[in-house]
């Protein structure tokens, strides 16, 4: 076994787009994708080991693409064959940490909302314990400092998390934890200057689970990877977009598509609607679709031109209204509305204040009463 490609996390999401995208690589053209996958369930969660046991009995796993892209009804199914083996860290760490020593180039993660807690019984610990550390970031720079012990190459890091600048948070966690082992300054030296630590933005809406293992997704999919010297991928992919600019695709995604979401929830509570209403009931409402385009049109639209990315916002805003529109999507207000308050000020609040800096005449009315 000699994959060049580990992944922590066994979600749906990343079934359905990184090992979808590299499974699609190899079976186009294998020279575009780097290898297959090890896949390592980093918790103990229940339904990823079920995941990992349904992936250990066998490989292919079927991903449904379901939704709209224009005029075009999509439904297709397509059989995964990306991953070939499936570890659970706390049972299998002494092979994991074989694989990292030895065959891995690259390691993509998507741990879900507490992926990067540091733990404290983790920073108790001494480098070169031989126990399993209980977080991603102290698993991580255990395995790491294997590497760096053995003497391999420095790798490429692809976090998949839905943090701002994932690879540099990844990266100064890694660091952080090595410090408190009181690593010594090679190893650290490794870590920052050595190891590639790459920030990417994901966008795809997974919206259900295929038992035992397998997903259910939108046509639309995007990996936005910034730009950096050395970087090695899993894969080409026509949805895997290279860039020197991230923060352009992370305002599209912020501004257009969770702020319209947003919206919608905020609409739904005022009118107190039926608890079931989804995205696309919500779409077929008239006035809250009014609503909806008029924020787009009149408060968002003016920042991305003022910006000099019209022609992108609008491209990409009718990709959203098709995803919005999904026959096949049963994405509730209810979900989208929790932790509202919050949601509003990380999604409403940078429109108004680029309006401000750019130095715009627009009135923001909808979002800046929905602030207050």
């Amino acid at each position: 076994m000699s994959n060049p490609i580990l992944q922590f996390g066994t979600s749906r999401f990343l079934q359905a787009h990184v090992d979808f995208f590299v499974a699609e690589a190899t079976r186009h053209d294998p020279s575009k994708a780097l290898g297959r996958i090890t896949v390592v369930q980093s918790t103990s969660n229940a339904q990823s080991r079920a995941r990992i046991d349904a992936l250990r009995a066998s490989s292919v796993y079927p991903v449904r693409i379901r939704g709209r892209r224009g005029d075009a009804t999509i439904d297709v199914t397509v059989q995964c064959d990306a991953i070939t083996e499936a570890l659970n860290a706390t049972d299998d760490w002494p092979t994991l940490r074989e694989r990292v020593r030895r065959d891995v180039k690259v390691i993509v993660s998507n741990t879900g909302d507490t992926g990067y807690v540091r733990f404290e019984d983790d920073i108790a610990r001494s480098l070169g314990e031989n126990s399993v550390p209980r977080g991603f970031p102290a698993k991580l720079a255990a395995l790491l400092h294997d590497r760096f012990i053995a003497g391999a190459e420095p790798m490429t890091l692809l976090p998949c998390e839905l943090v701002s600048r994932n690879g540099d948070t990844l990266r100064d966690l890694v660091i952080g934890i090595a410090k408190e082992w009181r690593a010594d300054e090679a190893f650290i030296q490794y870590l920052q200057r050595d190891c590639i630590w790459v920030n990417s933005l994901v966008d795809r809406i997974v919206s259900e689970p295929i038992h035992p293992v397998g997903a259910i997704a939108e046509p639309y999919a995007l990996w936005a990877i910034e730009r950096q010297p050395g970087m090695v991928l899993p894969c080409e992919h026509k949805d895997i977009v290279l860039t020197d600019n991230l923060a352009h695709y992370e305002r599209l995604k912020l501004l257009l598509l969770n702020l319209g979401h947003t919206m919608l929830a905020e609409l739904w509570l005022a009118d107190q609607a039926d608890a079931d209403t989804n995205v696309r009931d919500a779409m077929r409402n008239e006035r809250w679709r009014i609503t909806l385009e008029s924020t787009w049109r009149d408060e968002v639209l003016p920042v991305f031109d003022a910006l000099g990315e019209h022609d992108a916002a609008h491209a990409y805003l009718v990709d959203v209204r098709d995803r919005f529109e999904n026959p096949f999507l049963d994405h509730r207000l209810s979900d989208i509305a929790r932790n509202h308050a919050e949601k509003k000020q990380r999604r409403f609040k940078p429109a108004v204040e680029l309006a401000r800096e750019l130095d715009l005449n627009i009135e923001q009315r909808r979002l800046v009463s929905a602030l207050s």
